[in-house]
């Protein structure tokens, strides 16, 4: 299961004093489960942009105690700086990075917004893809007036707070809380050091594009509209701003973009797109650089796009992807790119203190297995088979994607490895959730039972966990039985050189499926829930016996055709 993670971005009325901006980032340190990336503090604008991300509770938690202090510790009546602000924390946007849709997000962000507004009493307007109605989607809408005129905007029953009371919080003023998309700050490197032409190039991608002139296009009279606006030519990119500028430290002009929404316009198309403008007006593109943190899909994406431009198989690990990615791109052009710093979700795994069973090598985990200790057990090393298994089916579509004279197939080889990878990932994760789940009924049973309520949280804890022992073996042996669809088709299509690769595949799918179906039927004996047990039992026993007659079918067909060969 990809990891959900989110990112969250508070701006906070305060630049200046340091000792205060202190206070707020250690609110949000103290939560468990997230990770501080950035602390942008600005003495004229008095103000001071954080950036945090981890899991969505823990980042929705940090965010309420970070908006709470401020609260307590900023007085919007005494505040002035450049930049236009209504509250002590002015706006407050949930970011999604891995494993949770915009629609997930919204949810969260409409959530934090209700809280502030009924614990901290702060009127809330949300924004963005959490806004209630068109007219609050812009920020700058919900913000006009600022805070001098915040009190009279209350009094408008168009412009009630989402959450929160209709009336002026004189020390706290109000907030806007927001679930909005990614923001990619992506510059691309040329070989000139002309501005001009840098700015022609970024003119040529940004969605405002240029202004429409009459005659010559440089020199030309600029046209305006009935309103006396300039008349604009959009540019080839959706969701993108951009600006040429020379950088002294490098000597060289760069085109440098802000990609406002990678869901729309991804980093490795606005690469291509300003290699193709600036080819257009004799210019080359030498590579480029981010600037600040990328989530992984993103680079993950860029290595996909690449490799299909070449008409190989994008079912290749994430190292491989990423390698493909940064050298089409040239992200190592002006200094070295190090995934660990510019990854978000390696930057949070650089942290992370656990014990990771799947970054064990294959000898430290096969002796932690033998070990004395109860875990790793038959889950872990059930999800691992698995794993195993299914590598070889995404092996198979590889090998046969390269085949000599299969060319034309490339593609559809490169969807099933894509599928298979995918699988595989899945199910490292849950090598390591079983591990967890068997970690978890332990902590529940260690929990105090001497007072009533404690006998009751305990109970709770242990049902809790319960449950999750059940479902995480029960997941193993649906994600597992998924790939067989993969292994068969690799069987009856893929370069015959494999069959038996696949076929082994087969076999460790098959052990892996039953092997977690034990551990489902141990940990369902001990749910007192015996009803719900009984449905995850006959479920999971629908799944062993669907494995079982797809084993006999695949392993036939390998049988006949090893049979029909000449040995």
């Amino acid at each position: 299961m990809e990891k959900r993670i989110i990112e969250c971005v508070p701006n906070f009325s305060e630049g200046r004093d340091m000792a205060v901006i202190k206070q707020i980032t250690n609110v949000i340190e103290s939560v468990e489960g997230v990770k501080l990336l950035d602390v942008d503090p600005g003495r004229d604008t008095n103000r001071t942009v954080v950036t945090f991300v981890g899991d969505p509770d823990s980042v929705s938690e940090a965010a309420f105690l970070a908006v709470k202090k401020a609260s307590e510790l900023i007085d919007m009546s005494k505040h002035h700086g450049a930049h236009p602000r209504m509250g002590a924390t002015d706006v407050c946007p949930l970011i999604p990075v891995s494993g949770i849709t915009m629609e997930e997000t919204v949810v969260y962000a409409r959530k934090l917004a209700e809280r502030i507004g009924n614990e901290l009493e702060i009127p809330v307007y949300c924004y963005e893809n959490a806004a209630s109605t068109d007219e609050r989607k812009n920020l700058a809408s919900c913000r006009a007036g600022e805070y001098e005129g915040l009190d009279n905007k209350l009094s408008y029953p168009s412009w009630k707070p989402d959450f929160g009371p209709a009336s002026l919080n004189i020390r706290a003023g109000a907030t806007a809380v927001g679930a909005r998309d990614f923001l990619v700050a992506f510059n691309v490197n040329l070989n000139t050091s002309s501005v001009r032409r840098a700015n022609a190039i970024a003119y040529d991608v940004r969605e405002k594009g240029r202004p429409e002139r009459e005659g010559d296009s440089i020199t030309g009279r600029i046209v305006k509209d009935e309103n006396g606006e300039p008349v604009m030519i959009p540019g080839s990119l959706k969701s993108v701003k951009a600006i040429g500028w020379f950088i002294e430290e490098y000597g060289i002009a760069q085109i440098s973009m802000n990609l406002t929404d990678i869901s729309v316009t991804p980093v490795h198309i606005a690469f291509d797109e300003v290699c193709r403008k600036a080819e257009e007006r004799g210019v080359r593109v030498t590579g480029s650089e981010l600037v600040g943190l990328i989530p992984l899909k993103s680079l993950l994406d860029a290595g996909r796009y690449f490799l299909r431009k070449q008409k190989r198989s994008a079912g290749v690990s994430d190292e491989e992807l990423l390698k493909i990615a940064v050298r089409s791109m040239g992200l190592n052009d002006i200094h070295p790119f190090r995934a660990e710093e510019k990854i978000i979700e390696y930057v949070m795994a650089k942290n992370d203190k656990t014990d990771r069973l799947i970054t064990m090598s294959l000898k430290k985990f096969m002796e932690e297995t033998a070990s004395e200790s109860p875990a790793p057990g038959g889950g872990s090393v059930s999800a691992c088979m698995g794993a195993l298994g299914v590598a070889l089916g995404t092996m198979v579509a590889n090998l046969s994607g390269h085949k000599r004279g299969w060319d034309e197939r490339w593609e559809e080889f490169s969807s099933w490895a894509e599928k298979g990878k995918d699988i595989q990932n899945r199910l490292l994760q849950l090598v390591d959730e079983d591990t967890f789940a068997f970690s978890r009924i332990l902590e529940a049973s260690s929990l105090p039972k001497k007072t009533e309520e404690e006998i009751i949280l305990r109970n709770e804890a242990i049902l809790d966990a319960t449950m999750n022992a059940i479902m995480v073996p029960f997941k193993i042996m649906e994600t597992a039985f998924s790939s067989l669809e993969l292994l068969q088709e690799m069987v009856e299509r893929g370069n015959p050189a494999s069959i038996t690769d696949a076929g082994v595949g087969v076999l460790a799918v098959r052990s892996c499926v039953r092997g977690a179906y034990l551990n489902v039927l141990i940990n369902a004996s001990g749910l007192k829930d015996k009803k719900n047990a009984h449905l995850i039992i006959e479920s999971g026993k629908q799944i062993e016996v669907g494995t079982i007659k797809k084993e006999e079918e695949i392993l036939n067909i390998i049988y006949s055709r090893i049979e029909n060969t000449n040995l």
